[in-house]
């Protein structure tokens, strides 16, 4: 499987890190509309046709952005346990890491989800979530806690996956007063909260 997976080149990286620093950096100081792909190649010290390499345009820098986020959380939560008997510290230690993930990318993900707010990422982190959890749930089939507890699972879904990004954004809001594992430990708490004998 690893020989399936091309190598990308670090020059390539290394390009592409620039312009999301950069990214981040120029929403600090203005609005998205207002991000041109000259103000954004001057603070990346990279030239327009370097960008045009990479990216047809903003929009498109923005979506490619979102895809790799989205296989970087994909890598660090791995595949959605699919145990009729869950091992909860094993979870706890998968939402610490994804977490960790987050703090240490802190500036970037509070800058697209906490203060600017760019939908594109809200939206393929909820989508996201949002098959993690049908994965888990419905690999349970009749031992899962939302079939026992007579909950839609639709409703179910929408309800978690949503009460995780909206906390995550409000912690990323308030610069992170907690640590990844004292959080972790909190929403695995709430979450299982009236369904710890499951």
């Amino acid at each position: 499987m690893g020989n399936k997976k091309k190598q990308t080149d670090p020059r390539i990286l290394r390009t592409r890190q620039l312009l999301k620093d950069a990214f981040v950096q120029l929403l600090q100081e203005m609005d998205l509309e207002k991000l041109t792909v000259n103000r954004l190649t001057e603070a990346a010290t990279i030239n327009r046709v370097t960008f045009y390499l990479h990216y047809q345009d903003i929009s498109d820098m923005l979506d490619k952005m979102a895809d790799e986020m989205i296989l970087e959380i994909s890598s660090v939560l791995g595949e959605p346990e699919t145990d009729e008997h869950p091992d909860h510290e094993e979870n706890i230690k998968v939402l610490e890491r994804f977490l960790e993930h987050i703090s240490l990318n802190g500036k970037f993900y509070k800058t697209v989800l906490a203060t600017r707010r760019i939908p594109i990422f809200k939206e393929r982190i909820l989508t996201f979530f949002t098959d993690w959890l049908v994965t888990r749930i419905e690999s349970r089939g009749e031992a899962s806690f939302v079939q026992k507890a007579g909950i839609q699972q639709e409703i179910f879904i929408w309800y978690d996956a949503a009460a995780i990004i909206g906390t995550i954004e409000s912690w990323l809001r308030n610069d992170m007063p907690y640590t990844p594992a004292f959080l972790a430990r909190q929403f695995y708490l709430i979450h299982t909260r009236g369904f710890d004998h499951q």
